[in-house]
């Protein structure tokens, strides 16, 4: 099971998680985004729409060791915390609750940077097993940016009460990441939730981000079209495609966010990163 780590000014060593932790490579790029990363292995993020028990799974992840504050520059809450899984220390980010990626609100571009931005080792998406339809188009989002994610399929309790059954293995082929069933209440599934989190962390070559063709020859087009013109602006973005479907979409945050120049700061290399690059 997980063992809860110190976080940034909870208990003793305040911000450092454990002696064996490096400080993780994005940790500047984080740190942009109002995160205090500490010392740590991995960073774990934590999306959901609301009431999907992601809470339930933050506290059962990581015990009393939180810290509770607002994200830099926003009312917006948040909740980072750690814990120890095989002698590795990882870090949690709690993000706000949200149906959807498009920013439309504070919190949906809170989620959305962390995600495209931070580029965290691994996202769990909580999802309700109750209301899976409604839960899907979140996770296709996340998987639209990156393949480091595992899929918590929670409050199959209630599911089950309500004779509800979800082929998770079907599931997992048809996302292409791992899918756990969780009731985080009970502590039902938080075992496999963990080494689907480490196996997802260390993996040397997880899946791409998922691609979603378009049937229609000429929207396909001005896709591919608009995310070369916005890799040529932002050669550090990471997922130029992403951003192309969102502009096109008329999502008012990224075409704000390219308008003022944040989006290039943002996908901007560290100095590390940089460095390396010119080595």
């Amino acid at each position: 099971m997980a063992t809860p780590l110190p976080t940034p000014g909870v208990g003793p060593g305040a911000g450092e998680a454990c002696a064996s932790c490096a400080l993780a490579p994005d940790a500047a790029r984080l740190a942009r985004l109002g995160l205090d990363p500490g010392r740590y292995s991995y960073v774990v993020a934590l999306a959901g729409n609301p009431n999907t028990g992601k809470s339930t799974v933050f506290n059962a992840l990581t015990g009393l060791r939180q810290h509770v504050g607002n994200w830099a520059g926003k009312t917006v809450a948040r909740a980072e915390g750690g814990f120890s899984y095989g002698g590795v220390g990882y870090r949690i980010v709690d993000l706000p609750g949200t149906y959807s990626l498009l920013s439309t609100s504070a919190d949906e571009d809170v989620a959305r940077d962390v995600l495209l931005f931070g580029r965290p080792d691994v996202t769990v998406v909580v999802v309700d097993a109750t209301r899976l339809e409604r839960n899907l188009p979140l996770v296709l989002q996340v998987r639209q940016i990156t393949g480091r994610v595992v899929v918590a399929l929670n409050l199959v309790d209630e599911a089950r009460r309500h004779g509800i059954t979800v082929d998770v293995r079907h599931l997992t082929r048809e996302l292409g990441v791992p899918v756990v069933a969780t009731a985080a209440r009970r502590g039902e599934g938080l075992s496999d939730l963990l080494a689907a989190i480490e196996q997802v962390a260390t993996a040397d070559d997880p899946p791409a981000p998922l691609r979603l063709t378009h049937h229609d020859p000429e929207l396909e087009r001005a896709v591919s079209a608009l995310a070369q013109q916005v890799a040529a602006r932002f050669p550090s973005l990471p997922n130029t495609r992403w951003v192309a479907l969102r502009l096109l979409e008329g999502d008012p945050g990224i075409e704000a966010a390219v308008r003022d120049g944040t989006l290039g700061d943002l996908a901007a290399p560290t100095t590390d990163t940089a460095a390396e690059a010119a080595g």
